[in-house]
């Protein structure tokens, strides 16, 4: 199966269609008053599209088994044709648009085995998904296109030439996918004049954001919090949190990080993680959502 586990968790919805037609009236009749001598169709079949649903991750090999959170089934007859709309939804991340279809297939299906005995010509017509929600359909369609970042890797082994910068280099690959421009990209000693000098230049040069990797963790040099706190002038918990608890849930050492966010002027400043992971992992947990904070800075309505 496609590896998921970068994804956040967020409400994922689809809504599924599928078009069943009879040829006649009277097997409508039979359905609205319930004398289909297999019993009452759209009940049955309402219970079968529910377990077609759960059975999806089994029947179709590349799909992940989730939690089912809410499933629900309308009927719309137009006519001679039934209308089945199956609405699927879960809290993970990825999403549930096959389990839709397939509920709607199996639902489509047990309408038509009910019903040949009194009607030889059931057809089962279209299936598709009508709308899907949550994850990247929904919360990553912000595009960094126009937006400037400057990327400054804070490490005295790095900055001494002892080391290489890989962390740095991670944070640039996202938001170049992000189609975020590169202004910046320097590697300066763990002091914090330096620290703090980059934050006001970058920001008095309207680089919208400005982000920092190394110097979170616990180690006396790691100052990289403690410069930029006093300068900060509105911080963003639920940066930091999103940040934390995302990297929380593939290691228990995300915990002892000391990540920052928050906005200096109109300049977004992060400071994340230095090891490789920790940065990258850190990226993926907010990009690209979190350039929404640009039209909210901007005052528009969202």
């Amino acid at each position: 199966m496609v590896d998921i586990t970068h994804k956040n968790v967020t409400l994922r919805t689809a809504t599924a269609q599928a078009i069943v037609k009879v040829s006649k009236q009277e097997t409508i009749e039979a359905i609205k008053n319930k004398t289909v001598p297999k019993g009452d169709v759209f009940e049955m079949s309402r219970a079968a599209g529910l377990l077609g649903i759960k059975q999806t991750p089994y029947l179709l090999p590349d799909c992940h088994p989730l939690p089912i959170e809410f499933t629900g089934v309308e009927y719309q007859i137009n006519g001679l044709e039934i209308t089945i709309l199956m609405t699927v939804k879960t809290l993970y991340k990825t999403g549930v648009e096959v389990e839709a279809m397939h509920g709607a297939s199996v639902v489509a299906l047990n309408l038509y085995d009910m019903l040949k005995p009194i009607d030889k010509k059931v057809e089962i017509g279209s299936i598709k998904l009508l709308e899907k929600r949550g994850g990247k359909s929904t919360y990553h369609k912000k595009s960094g296109t126009g937006l400037k970042a400057a990327v400054i890797v804070c490490s005295d082994t790095i900055s001494a030439g002892d080391k290489e910068d890989k962390a740095g280099k991670a944070i640039i690959h996202k938001l170049k996918e992000c189609e975020v421009g590169i202004a910046e990209y320097t590697i300066i000693p763990d002091e914090s004049n330096l620290i703090q000098e980059k934050a006001i230049t970058n920001s008095e040069k309207n680089i919208d954001l400005i982000i920092y990797t190394g110097g979170t963790g616990l180690s006396p040099r790691d100052v990289t919090p403690e410069a930029l706190l006093p300068i900060i002038e509105r911080r963003i918990p639920g940066i930091e949190e999103a940040i934390r608890s995302y990297g929380q849930e593939r290691t228990p050492y995300a915990m002892l990080s000391r990540s920052v966010a928050g906005v200096l002027k109109k300049s977004l400043v992060l400071a994340l993680p230095g090891s490789t992971n920790g940065a990258k992992e850190s990226m993926e947990a907010i990009f690209p959502a979190v350039l929404h904070i640009y039209g909210v800075l901007k005052g528009e309505r969202h």
